[in-house]
């Protein structure tokens, strides 16, 4: 799948526009930013509820293409430009994290 297929089929906000529609291989759900950097696959999405800077430097670290963002978490503008920054494309989800998951591995089965 590719990044912009949370947007386009999922529906999900993304919180900053022109990130790079790059290839998103898997994906991986965790709010303990050291299991992330422990476990997360390469060129993955991060679904979590972790809405700040140190989020983005983790994902950076991973090689995560792209954060959603659960429960339509707020992001804080130094995340946002952080992201943008790295390049990590951002998005909010209304979704829990469980349906969001689901949701995304549906995306990644096809």
């Amino acid at each position: 799948m590719k990044i912009g297929d949370l947007e386009k089929k999922l529906g999900y906000a993304p919180l900053w526009e022109g990130y790079e529609d790059r290839e998103v291989l898997d994906g991986y759900t965790s709010d303990l930013l050291s299991d992330v950097m422990g476990n997360a696959p390469d060129e993955s999405v991060l679904i979590t509820i972790q809405a700040h800077k140190n989020t983005v430097a983790v994902a950076t670290l991973a090689g995560i293409n792209a954060i959603v963002l659960s429960n339509n978490r707020p992001a804080p503008d130094e995340m946002i430009e952080a992201a943008r920054e790295e390049g990590i494309a951002v998005f909010r989800a209304g979704d829990n994290q469980f349906t969001a998951s689901w949701r995304i591995h549906e995306l990644l089965s096809r």
